[in-house]
């Protein structure tokens, strides 16, 4: 069965020509197939069913031209020799090279200049490793790093520009920080600390300029502590603000009796 890409022409768009091939005996052998597996095909698929099927020549490959086998090549091949390819031009090769190796090398990727590689070494290490990570200039990565940090380390984060960086930060960190985050510039940030806050300090966002906190707050604090949403500009907020006071109300009025 062959790929559905019916052409077979290599990295440097040249037809593929079995016989000039240092692998024809491989082919007659049954261990390479035009349009199926084949380490000059320039379709990766093709590169990668070649080394799955003969995973003992990757080591040859690891300095081939073409960007595709050596990053295919890289997935298969001796571990010993992969430390040069953490200098690898391409991206893709560097980062097929660091996932196989011991984390400590992924150490040397962390201001990699590809973000696709810092935000994916960033999944490889923890701990004090990963802090330098994040002030990392790209906001995906930073991202990566905040899901990823010990909650106990997430400190510096607290301020990052990007509000979804301070999102995760928000439904992270400590109880004791939530009360650093209730001035948020952002809404949305502003809203996952109310959601993680004790009712008895809730009531300090009560005059939050967004309805959605006020309204968590109507629903979650203390009801002694809402009478001034009794009386909100937004609907939802007054009616269940006068909900919780008239509940609280009858069961004063209940007591006295």
């Amino acid at each position: 069965m062959s790929d559905d890409i019916d052409e077979t022409l290599d990295w440097q768009g040249q037809q593929i020509d079995c016989t000039a091939c240092a692998h024809l005996a491989l082919n007659h052998a049954g261990g390479c197939r035009i349009k199926r597996a084949c380490v000059n095909d320039r379709y990766a698929r093709r590169i990668d069913r070649f080394f799955n099927w003969n995973p003992g020549l990757a080591d040859a490959y690891l300095g081939h031209p073409h960007f595709e086998v050596r990053a295919i090549a890289a997935k298969s091949a001796n571990l010993f020799l992969l430390p040069p390819l953490l200098g690898d031009v391409d991206e893709t090769v560097r980062w097929n090279a660091v996932r196989r190796l011991p984390r400590r090398y992924a150490l040397q990727l962390r201001k990699d200049p590809h973000r696709e590689v810092r935000m994916r070494v960033a999944t490889l290490i923890d701990g004090d490793d990963l802090l330098p990570m994040a002030s990392d200039d790209d906001y995906y990565v930073r991202l990566v790093v905040a899901r990823r940090l010990a909650p106990l380390l997430l400190g510096r984060m607290i301020d990052d520009e990007e509000a979804e960086v301070r999102r995760v930060v928000a439904r992270r960190i400590p109880d004791e920080w939530l009360l650093g985050m209730i001035n948020d510039r952002d809404a949305a940030v502003r809203l996952d600390v109310a959601q993680r806050l004790s009712p008895e300090l809730l009531a300090l966002m009560r005059r939050d300029p967004d309805w959605r906190i006020r309204y968590e707050v109507a629903s979650r604090a203390a009801s002694g502590e809402i009478m001034g949403l009794v009386e909100d500009q937004d609907g939802l907020v007054r009616e269940v603000a006068r909900s919780r006071v008239a509940v609280r109300l009858e069961r004063g009025t209940g007591a006295s009796l």
